[in-house]
């Protein structure tokens, strides 16, 4: 009877073992199927415990997250290393992502509104915005540059808005040829 008892105590110990094996593995490389190869587990297994075990899933979520940073970072400073050695596409990568003056932008346009946007329809522009993931402190002149309107042109006009900002020039209406809206980026 003592080696029934005993026998749960190894396997329990054997799983907790390799549940930190494979924790210490996604701290390193945050793959799953890379880190039950190296802690010989196989990924069924490594589902199985994430789903019945709260404690472990919370573990492997932190550590998922700390290999992302490791990774970053790691990547970053090989980037560093080719802008050292005056790679161009290295460059445009550092610039693109980190610098507001060469980052991707998203050209919008619309018809016009004869009328000024009142503010429910402001709060909803607004709102549309932010659900977008385009919130700037740009976005505060494109709806006061829709209440600009000029009905003689049909477009904004270039006035600046009450913080003394002139809306940015643009040689494209962010539509190509047949009339469909584009997207603009920086490099691409």
């Amino acid at each position: 009877m003592e080696n029934n008892e005993e026998q749960p105590n190894t396997i329990e110990l054997r799983q907790f073992k390799e549940k930190k094996v494979i924790i210490e593995q996604l701290k390193k490389v945050p793959i799953i199927q890379i880190a039950c190869e190296r802690a010989n587990l196989s990924r069924p297994t490594f589902y199985r415990w994430r789903s019945e075990d709260e404690n472990f899933a919370k573990e492997v979520k932190e550590a998922l997250s700390e290999g992302i940073t490791f990774i970053n970072e790691l990547s970053e400073s090989q980037v560093i290393s080719l802008i050292k050695e005056k790679n161009l596409s290295a460059i445009r990568l550092w610039l693109t992502n980190n610098h507001p003056k060469y980052a991707q932008r998203i050209e919008i346009s619309t018809v016009q509104p004869k009328d000024k946007l009142d503010p429910e329809q402001e709060a909803v522009v607004r709102q549309a915005l932010e659900l977008a993931g385009l919130t700037h402190p740009e976005n505060k002149l494109l709806i006061n540059n829709a209440n600009q309107y000029d009905e003689s042109k049909q477009q904004p006009t270039n006035k600046s808005d009450q913080s003394g900002n002139t809306p940015p020039a643009s040689g494209n209406s962010g539509k190509n040829d047949e009339g469909h809206k584009s997207e603009k980026g920086c490099g691409k």
